[in-house]
């Protein structure tokens, strides 16, 4: 399974590295160093979900050990970090929020509550004063209204991490679009 992982993963991560820092042998390399990193390191990671945010983390500072290293001067600001992977998934969250905005008002109130500030349904229910039932039915069509309304705007398809690798558009969108890859 580990193979399969570093296999999805190891293009992914040397596009990452090769844009920040520009010579594709070292990219290479620094992607070979995480690799091992990875391995010695696996028994840190507490949460299995998070493999792969914990994964960049480690190319992070690799990427910067690298330039730590050597003689030369480097300016933290100088390496791009906010060009990470795709911009998929900042752009899927910032069309989510302008579509949750369309949603009617009660279930909107509920998804904010449930989903941001992370109200159980129990709670939600005590806070909008309707019952159990009630609170449960209202985030269930809530999450349905947006589901539906994101799928008429967008294709969206994810890789078993949930992030997002294909975002479509069906409308013009203003969203970054991604940076191209290293072959």
């Amino acid at each position: 399974m580990e193979t399969i992982v570093w296999s999805d993963a190891r293009q992914e991560l040397k596009n990452f590295v090769y844009r920040r820092v520009k010579d594709k042998a070292l990219a290479e390399d620094i992607v070979h160093d995480v690799f091992l990193k990875v391995h010695t390191r696996i028994g840190q990671l507490k949460d299995n979900e998070r493999l792969l945010g914990w994964i960049y983390q480690i190319t992070r500072n690799t990427i910067t050990d690298h330039f730590r290293d050597k003689t030369k001067v480097i300016n933290v600001k100088d390496i791009d970090w906010e060009s990470d992977h795709k911009n998929y998934n900042d752009c899927v969250a910032h069309c989510l929020q302008e579509v949750l905005s369309t949603l009617p008002e009660k279930y909107r109130e509920a998804l904010r509550l449930t989903e941001m500030e992370f109200l159980s349904q129990t709670e939600l229910a005590e806070r909008l004063s309707i019952s159990y039932s009630g609170a449960k039915s209202r985030v269930q069509r809530a999450r349905q209204m947006l589901r539906d309304k994101m799928n008429e705007q967008f294709v969206i398809k994810t890789d078993a991490y949930g992030n997002v690798v294909v975002c479509e558009n069906r409308e013009p969108c203003h969203c970054p679009q991604p940076t191209s890859e290293v072959k």
